[in-house]
């Protein structure tokens, strides 16, 4: 069995960037041109890209989304995004740019309620980004007293498509994926498991392509520094996780 494959465009003031473990101070700029990143990862096989508006999950201003939609307009994938997605206007709109899925993480702990709305009408995911057991919201920058597994139990029945994983202390180190925190959030809910954070080798993501934990296995991976300082290509990635058939398309 297969999972998808997500490479990843963060973006910073319009520029690719990656964080080290969310440090906004920590920060290393890896191009000035997300449209042709993401052009590039598209032709090297990918079956989504995911992007994430950093200025907007920080402030909560979408700093970046003309970028986000000149994004989606130039691939023929799916695009996956989020990154300060608090209301229902944001969300809208990002879907109007012709966005596949708009996760959502500060605003499924804030306003639970808009995210079962959203899910009813549109391919919503819900960001679990966690310190240890903690899900941190606000672009990480706070904790929310909320455990991770308890989240997942409560989105569970609320029509999303995808739990997007983060452990924030491995995202950017290329230390390995959290196995052991992925397969618990796995035992606790039916909903499809995109794993992101640590993946810094091909055997990295073989291990998540093999992870089972109540009898199923993850939907898809996320993967950025490791693509950008050049660890393995997007095309490498692909065929690691065995090609793109994991979670399927834009509505999945």
């Amino acid at each position: 069995m297969s999972l998808d494959l997500y490479p990843a465009i963060d973006l910073l003031d319009g520029r690719c960037v990656r964080l080290a473990q969310g440090d906004y101070d920590r920060s290393t700029v890896y191009g000035d041109d997300p449209v042709a990143r993401a052009l590039g990862f598209q032709a090297e096989g990918a079956p989504w890209v995911h992007v994430v508006d950093l200025d907007a999950a920080r402030t909560g201003e979408p700093r970046n989304r003309e970028v986000v939609a000149a994004i989606a307009d130039a691939l023929d994938v799916p695009v996956q995004t989020g990154g300060g997605v608090r209301s229902r206007e944001a969300a809208e709109a990002l879907f109007d740019a012709g966005v596949a899925r708009v996760v959502l993480g500060t605003a499924a702990l804030e306003d639970p309620a808009l995210v079962r709305s959203l899910a009813a009408e549109h391919p919503v995911a819900v960001g679990l980004d966690a310190r240890g057991s903690e899900v941190a919201v606000r672009g990480w920058l706070e904790g929310s007293g909320a455990d991770v597994l308890d989240l997942a139990r409560a989105f569970t029945d609320a029509g999303v498509t995808a739990l997007v994983v983060t452990e924030i202390s491995r995202d950017g180190m290329l230390n390995g994926p959290d196995l052991d925190g992925l397969a618990r959030v796995m035992a606790v809910t039916d909903v499809p498991v995109i794993a992101s954070g640590g993946v810094g080798t091909l055997d990295d993501l073989r291990a998540l392509a093999t992870l089972e934990s109540g009898g199923r296995r993850l939907g898809g991976a996320i993967t950025g520094r490791a693509v950008y300082e050049g660890a393995f290509t997007v095309a490498e990635a692909v065929s690691a996780v065995g090609g793109p058939a994991g979670t399927g398309g834009a509505a999945s």
